[in-house]
């Protein structure tokens, strides 16, 4: 089954039914300024992730935020104007019928039976099991392909799971008939070993369990058996209970979307219950959810719906009745019923609406307040070496999974340091001294030849040498690059000239990091061009043919002025896209000069945010070499470049052995989170 996810702003998630599970791996103590301090070292991660963001965290302890630790498990009881199955006529206050989506769905009349099943379109938009879907391919149809009239007989299920080792299997079906009859309550062993029996959500433990023979292919055969032909199946969030069953049914209401609220959001079968029907179930003091129970309930609110019709409904405003934990748990504010609904809007609440289980491993050292719960198991460990290890057991286990590894982050000192040597570093490495030339060169021609690689900031004739050289140093990496692959050995003004960057500490290993930039995951879909101009996107578009797969123009403009610079950056695909497009753009009828990129997106935006006192005008810099105890500190198993190296391959373990259909996430928090 699909896991549901919960997308943020700068994430957007496509063929979400592919997804299986979810892995964060969490490297605290560690920042981006780790990340391009020992970018060498982290050789897997570069390679392996090709999406890279920059995101400031949402708050001082944005892992419990993210978890939703103040929202699991917080439907508290319900206001006391919830004492019957109607709500006090107050609650109706500043209702829009009109714009209700049950009105906007339904109109304000009373409907038929027909009129409230899942269209086709409906069933595959939300994940239903279908025949033919590839996903679905020994399922079992349940054969009810009648005549379907508004009298057919409604069926309430629901189906209880647990997890073993390939994942959610059924545990418990209920089928209850209209009247409250229960034709079937039947528990039922998995053919896999069980890893968790979810008792908090199932009400299963392996008592119960152990005396149990019925199978899987014996409650399908006993379903089939008791379901006549027009049968309407009933539930919550039915689709989860069909694919628990795998079995297909072509006709069904399911409930969550019967009282589906503004933006798709939708109640849970608890809040319904108590809100319309005012039964209380799934009762804190019991040990799970009542299968037959839940079933039966699910028929009653259909039948509500049917017999007061969709305008009974609106005028219910549902969200007015929500308590102050259950609108919490929407993440809207309560004091505004009219735009709060009931939807999960935290990794815990989307896993305890399908009743998954969240896996959290970290050190003992971390101080994160994340105990062990019906939906949340914790594992705390002495070493990172034991939460590898644990790691490795347990991930394929849970559809969520978070493994928090600890590092000794660098202290203020030495972080400011840092922050200096990378913005110096960069600075060189987008520097260039060009020559020999004569002592009557012509600066104006030869500036704008080094111009036209990409934008200058500044440009200085150095007078030292017996011949006249040039200081350039470029905006951005690949300018500099550029210039020295077009221009190294070449003859100017009938002299040959050298390019060359400066020789200092830090940019010795220059060539080789500007190698692996270029095969960075995230570079070698994109191109870098100098010499466009305002007309460029323009003449870009029009001639799309001929640059199949360009996904984005990126345009920098001048931050003071806000005019579009003479560079861009087009983001393909494929890398053969990209190196088609660069063959066609540097080409004659373009005239434009370009390489691959070598710095993404997120990487400019980091160096503008580093300190103002560490932007000094470029010279020479002389960086004093490290001490011998310094030289033997960095070859200390324990020391940053070490760790990053060794922790790299180490995820990397962790990551090859994830299975299909796996989102991994890496987030390095920095030491101010």
């Amino acid at each position: 089954m699909p896991l549901p996810l919960t997308l943020t702003l700068w994430c957007q998630l496509f063929h979400q039914n592919h997804l299986n599970s979810v892995v964060v791996f969490i490297l605290q103590g560690m920042s981006q300024l780790h990340f391009y301090r020992f970018y060498l070292e982290f050789g897997f991660l570069r390679k392996a992730f090709k999406h890279k963001f920059r995101l400031p965290p949402p708050s001082s302890n944005f892992l419990a935020d993210i978890i939703g630790l103040q929202n699991k498990e917080t439907a508290g009881d319900l206001p006391k104007t919830i004492e019957g199955s109607l709500p006090s006529a107050n609650s109706k206050a500043s209702v829009n019928l009109q714009n209700d989506p049950i009105i906007q769905k339904y109109g304000s009349k009373k409907v038929g039976m027909i009129r409230c099943l899942l269209t086709k379109e409906e069933m595959k938009t939300f994940h239903f099991p279908l025949q033919g879907s590839p996903d679905c391919e020994n399922f079992i149809p349940t054969k009810c392909n009648g005549s379907i009239t508004d009298n057919s007989p409604l069926f309430g299920l629901d189906c209880e799971m647990c997890l073993t080792l390939r994942g959610r299997e059924l545990t418990r079906i209920s089928l209850v008939a209209e009247g409250g009859c229960c034709l079937m309550d039947e528990l039922v062993k998995p053919d896999d070993k069980i890893v968790d029996y979810v008792t908090s959500f199932s009400g299963i433990t392996k008592k119960i369990l152990n005396p149990v023979t019925t199978k899987l292919k014996d409650v399908q055969r006993q379903l089939k058996a008791l379901l006549p032909p027009d049968a309407v199946l009933v539930g919550h969030s039915l689709d989860q209970d069909l694919r628990a069953l795998k079995m297909i049914h072509p006709y069904v209401i399911d409930t969550s979307l019967l009282y589906v609220r503004e933006q798709g959001r939708r109640f849970k079968l608890k809040f319904l219950a108590k809100a319309i029907l005012g039964k209380d179930i799934q009762c804190s003091n019991r040990a799970g959810h009542d299968a037959t129970e839940d079933a039966a309930t699910a028929l009653e609110l259909a039948r509500y719906f049917l017999k007061y019709g969709p305008k009974k409904i609106a005028e219910l405003n549902l969200e007015a009745l929500a308590s102050p934990q259950e609108l919490q748990a929407a993440g809207q504010d309560p004091r505004n019923t009219r735009e709060v609904v009931q939807h999960p809007n935290s990794i815990l609440e989307c896993l305890d609406s399908v009743g998954k289980k969240l896996f959290f491993l970290t050190r003992e050292t971390d101080h994160t307040e994340i105990r062990s719960s019906g939906n949340c198991r914790t594992v705390k460990c002495l070493s990172n070496k034991e939460v590898f290890e644990q790691a490795r057991m347990e991930i394929p286990l849970f559809p969520f999974s978070i493994v928090q590894f600890s590092f000794e982050p660098f202290s203020p000192l030495l972080t400011e340091e840092m922050n200096k040597r990378m913005r110096i570093k960069w600075t060189e490495m987008s520097t260039v001294y060009a020559g020999p030339f004569s002592k009557n060169c012509n600066l104006r021609a030869l500036k704008r030849l080094f111009k036209s690689f990409g934008p200058i900031r500044s440009m200085t004739l150095v007078l030292e040498t017996h011949q006249p050289h040039l200081y350039i140093r470029y905006e951005v990496l690949e300018a500099a690059q550029l210039a020295i692959e077009s221009l190294n050995g070449v003859l100017v003004e009938g002299i040959c000239i050298k390019v060359q960057r400066p020789v200092t500490e830090l940019t010795l290993d220059c060539d080789t990091l500007v190698n692996e930039l270029e095969r960075d995951s995230e570079n070698r879909d994109t191109i870098y061009l100098s010499g466009v101009h305002d007309t460029f996107k323009q003449h870009l578009l029009q001639q799309s043919n001929l640059f199949l797969g360009l996904e984005a123009v990126i345009l920098p403009k001048d931050l003071k002025s806000g005019k579009q610079k003479k560079y861009c950056f087009l983001k393909f695909k494929t890398f053969a896209s990209a190196q088609r497009a660069l063959h066609i753009l540097t080409g004659k009828d373009w005239k434009l000069k370009g390489r691959h990129a070598l710095t993404p997106r997120h990487l400019h935006a980091w160096l503008r945010g580093l300190p103002p006192e560490s932007r000094r005008p470029p010279g020479l810099r002389v960086i004093p070499p490290p001490s011998e105890q310094e030289a033997l500190q960095t070859l200390r198993a324990d020391h940053p470049k070490i760790a990053a190296w060794r922790w790299s391959r180490k995820i990397g373990r962790l990551y090859q052995s994830l299975g299909p259909g796996t989102l991994c996430l890496i987030l390095l928090p920095g030491t101010n989170r």
